[in-house]
């Protein structure tokens, strides 16, 4: 998927060495992790969002409008030395 690979280009560039937490497909409709959103209702904050903001996440990548959003971390005590 060519949104994933910008996506992950940006992260790289900002935080090095990462990992995606979580992402979004507008189209269709899914997410990871699944069914993260159920359990938010009318929340201002999508499940996923919170999911890997709580995990750490400290940038998202939005791409075409919303079409795709991706939550990342950067891998910081897991990175190999």
């Amino acid at each position: 998927m060519e949104a994933s690979r910008d996506a992950h280009l940006v992260a790289g560039e900002i935080l090095g060495e990462n990992v995606c937490m979580a992402w979004y497909d507008r189209e269709k409709d899914r997410e990871s992790p699944a069914h993260a959103s159920e359990c938010h209702g009318s929340c201002e904050v999508p499940g996923y969002v919170e999911y890997a903001v709580n995990r750490g996440a400290t940038i998202k990548v939005v791409v075409d409008d919303g079409a795709y959003v991706f939550c990342f971390r950067p891998l910081g005590e897991f990175a190999d030395t």
